[in-house]
């Protein structure tokens, strides 16, 4: 009788080796978001709760949080999360070609910001809403002609 399933398992083993690739990334990847968040002063578990993350984030950029909601919505969370991330760079001192290789290559640019010597100097996007075109340190008060208070 001939037995045809003899060479089975070696197939099966190649199949393993994509799934602890992939587990390997990912292990990667939520340490490096953890000691983002931690340089941040916020909760390092924060990066394994899938939504709370995007909230966390929300708030190490000075975004309202209501920004996390746009993040998971389809069509538009492709521009909300590269916003979120360049704000995220820049909080850390980065330049804007940072935020690109954070996109495309997140497996090394993120490792490179969480482990490497980048400090958090701040959320960067209430600096931004302070000179926006509209003269009101409010995004909600876009009429106010009144200048910002100085700190």
């Amino acid at each position: 009788m001939d037995n045809s399933y003899s060479s089975s398992g070696g197939f099966a083993a190649l199949g393993l080796i994509p799934i602890i690739i992939i587990l390997i990334i990912v292990v990667i990847l939520i340490a490096a978001m953890w000691k983002v968040f931690t340089k941040a002063g916020k909760p390092g578990w924060a990066a394994i709760i899938p939504i709370y993350n995007y909230v966390v984030m929300c708030e190490i950029v000075g975004k309202p949080t209501w920004w996390c909601l746009l993040m998971i919505c389809p069509c538009i969370n492709f521009i909300f999360l590269i916003w979120v991330y360049n704000l995220l760079c820049k909080s850390f001192g980065k330049s804007e070609g940072f935020t690109v290789g954070l996109i495309l290559l997140p497996i090394i640019f993120l490792p490179i910001l969480g482990f490497g010597d980048a400090t958090y100097i701040g959320p960067t996007a209430k600096e931004a809403m302070a000179d926006n075109r509209f003269g009101a340190g409010d995004y909600q008060k876009p009429f106010d002609n009144t200048p910002p208070p100085q700190a």
